[in-house]
């Protein structure tokens, strides 16, 4: 009896080490919490069909997302309205877009911060201007006083007010036909509709590719537009979303370099993913990308400056250049 007792208890004994030995092993390790290494927060990006984004695309094509443990979906939306409604909705974490879509998103009642500009930290990255189909509208002083299709409250019709500015055409003399979708408003001076039209880069590489002709753009002198990338704050709260972030800002650096030292091993991709007209396909100049840094005060002071005066915030906004968050003017 003893005898039985002194084996039972050796048996439990061994049992405990063997069990003590698997836990120790990592056998049994508990899953990690949402937000500690290893699992970090799904990231789901928003975005136009756009070369803006084209380091996001490269990072998703080499598998740079999945290196950095990073699990990212890019959706892309037909429309600003649309992008828009996704975040507000909490469907997208992320976003490109612009710094008037930005600012009217926090000023509606969902608080969002920039991260990093995507293009334009010079005036040489991304391009947007006005065109003709007119032979006999050769400067934007010929534009006085008549109507450019452009849509309202878009960093297309920022920039043509500022490059009226710059040449010295008083606001009244700024006549607008509001054209809201790009496609219509491209045919509209195409067919001589309107008399020019605002428009981004690649509408203007193909009206150049048709005999149209750019007036004016903002790819020199003073650098008046910025694409940004954008964080929801109510995202950015939960647990690991700051380092999910983080990691998502190194995969745009890293592809970023390897855009810029090869451009042109990306040029099936940017095609493909940014639907640009085949005419000019092979041509079309694939733009510098910076690395992650935030606009400048100066840089979002001044849309928010354009934006009041022209009524398009519900609540006048400040931003802070450093951490690319917003506040409400009066708190």
């Amino acid at each position: 009896m003893r005898f039985r007792l002194h084996l039972i208890i050796a048996l439990a004994c061994v049992m405990a080490l063997f069990t003590f030995v698997l836990t120790g092993c990592g056998g049994n390790d508990p899953k990690p919490e949402p937000g500690e290494s290893g699992d970090l927060p799904h990231i789901t990006i928003g975005t136009l069909a756009t070369e803006d984004i084209l380091p996001m695309w490269v990072a998703q094509n080499e598998g740079a997302f999945e290196a950095a443990g990073l699990k990212v979906d890019i959706q892309v939306f037909q429309s600003a309205t649309e992008l828009i409604a996704g975040v507000t909705s909490g469907q997208v974490d992320v976003a490109m877009t612009d710094p008037m879509v930005t600012a009217s998103i926090h000023a509606s009642g969902t608080p969002v911060r920039i991260c990093w500009v995507t293009l334009g930290t010079t005036a040489s990255q991304g391009r947007f201007g006005i065109m003709t189909s007119d032979p006999n509208i050769k400067t934007l002083q010929d534009l006085a006083g008549v109507e450019i299709g452009v849509g309202s409250n878009t960093i297309l019709e920022y920039v043509m007010d500022c490059l009226m500015e710059d040449a010295g055409i008083p606001a009244d003399q700024v006549k607008k036909s509001e054209l809201q979708k790009l496609p219509v408003r491209y045919e509209a001076m195409a067919s001589g509709q309107v008399k020019a039209a605002a428009l981004p880069g690649s509408l203007l590489a193909l009206g150049e590719a048709s005999g149209f002709h750019t007036v004016a753009d903002d790819s020199s002198g003073r650098n008046i537009s910025q694409s940004v990338m954008i964080v929801r704050e109510d995202w950015l709260a939960k647990p690991g979303a700051a380092e999910a972030l983080d990691k998502l800002a190194d995969t745009w650096d890293a592809s970023a370099a390897n855009i810029n030292a090869n451009p042109e091993a990306y040029r099936d991709l940017l095609v493909s993913k940014a639907n640009l007209p085949e005419v000019v396909a092979a041509t079309y100049p694939i733009s510098t990308y910076p690395s992650c840094q935030l606009p400048s005060q100066q840089m979002i002071d001044d849309v928010l400056d354009w934006m009041d005066a022209k009524g398009y915030l519900t609540q006048p906004l400040k931003y802070n250049a450093s951490d690319g968050s917003f506040t409400i003017a009066d708190q």
